[in-house]
């Protein structure tokens, strides 16, 4: 019996220990004190639309800063409310072993932006989300004018055409060439799209979103191509939206049809004849001059020359021998008619 009560009563205490060994536990960790804040911003490339100063301060709104305990932060609330900044992509908070609170932040990163028909001006990311202009800050990306609509909740065929402003987008900022020579694109109402280039005062008609990287090769080939040898004012138009050619105008002309695929095939085989016309030395044998020969032989070198060589000579000074004509001059000016009537009087 007492043993049953000994037992009962050493895991009473047992249990008591290590309860209040928890509490005191629990309490000592919410007796802990933030001990420093550490932001970073992660997701953009060139330029940052969302500043530390902007994380702080929205920290120090809801409480958070150094020196106040732990178990005062609300983690959650905080994320939630870095979240509604229009640039913010996404936002975590935690705190280490040290208590030093860590504030993780993507930013959302501008791949185009648009102006509206109704005058309203935004960036968009790469999920086609609206982003807000900045007043200090610029991002250096395509712009696209002439936009159908400025309403948040798109239609299916303004949704369509924003897809279309992404691909294009995407494809120009890839290359540092396209980006730095294209002003603007301008989004007809038939739904295609027109280029502003930087230099040139032209417009170039690229026509849908498809087939971008034929279109921009057919563009570059024409830039090295003709305006290498006319200049970047000759031309009003440039349109490579047709399979296999690109259709230029020069300004006050009609159009000028240029197949590429015919244009290459030309120049591939004019470099090759060109080739064979450097590789045949029968292009260099007429080039002797005989005076330079008398000059640095003598006679007695020209008679000791063998007889095939002295033929060779002769025979392509002949020509030029039996092919005169010992013909007064008088008679070479004067017309058929003219020498006819002579004979008769």
């Amino acid at each position: 019996m007492w043993k049953k009560i000994l037992t009962i009563s050493l895991w009473s205490l047992l249990a008591v220990a290590t309860c209040t060994l928890l509490i005191a536990a629990m309490q000592k960790k919410d007796e802990k004190k933030c001990s420093g804040i550490n932001i970073e911003i992660n997701g953009a490339h060139d330029l940052i639309f969302v500043d530390k100063k902007d994380v702080m301060k929205v920290l120090q709104n809801n409480g958070a800063e150094k020196g106040k305990e732990v178990e005062a932060f609300d983690l959650q609330k905080i994320e939630n409310m870095l979240s509604k900044n229009a640039w913010v992509k996404k936002a975590e908070l935690f705190f280490d072993n040290k208590q030093v609170l860590h504030v993780t932040v993507e930013e959302r990163e501008p791949i185009a932006r648009i102006f509206t028909l109704q005058g309203s001006s935004y960036y968009i990311d790469s999920s086609c989300k609206r982003l807000p202009l900045s007043d200090e800050l610029s991002a250096r990306v395509p712009m696209f004018s002439s936009f159908p609509s400025d309403k948040k909740v798109l239609s299916k065929p303004d949704s369509t055409v924003l897809q279309d402003v992404k691909k294009i987008a995407q494809y120009i900022s890839k290359d540092s060439f396209w980006l730095a020579q294209i002003a603007q694109v301008d989004i007809t109402a038939q739904g295609t799209y027109e280029i502003t280039p930087v230099l040139g005062n032209q417009v170039i008609k690229i026509g849908d979103a498809e087939n971008l990287d034929t279109k921009f090769a057919k563009l570059m080939g024409f830039y090295k191509q003709v305006w290498s040898k006319t200049g970047f004012e000759k031309y009003e138009t440039i349109d490579v939206q047709y399979q296999g050619q690109i259709v230029a105008a020069k300004r006050g002309e009609k159009n000028t049809t240029i197949d590429t695929s015919k244009a290459m095939m030309q120049m591939g085989n004019a470099m090759q004849q060109m080739k064979l016309a450097m590789n045949d030395t029968s292009f260099s044998a007429p080039i002797a001059k005989p005076e330079t020969i008398t000059k640095q032989d003598s006679a007695k070198q020209i008679v000791s020359k063998k007889d095939d060589v002295k033929n060779k000579t002769e025979k392509k000074k002949e020509p030029v021998i039996i092919k005169k004509k010992d013909t007064p001059a008088a008679n070479k000016k004067q017309p058929k008619a003219v020498l006819k009537k002579k004979a008769n009087n």
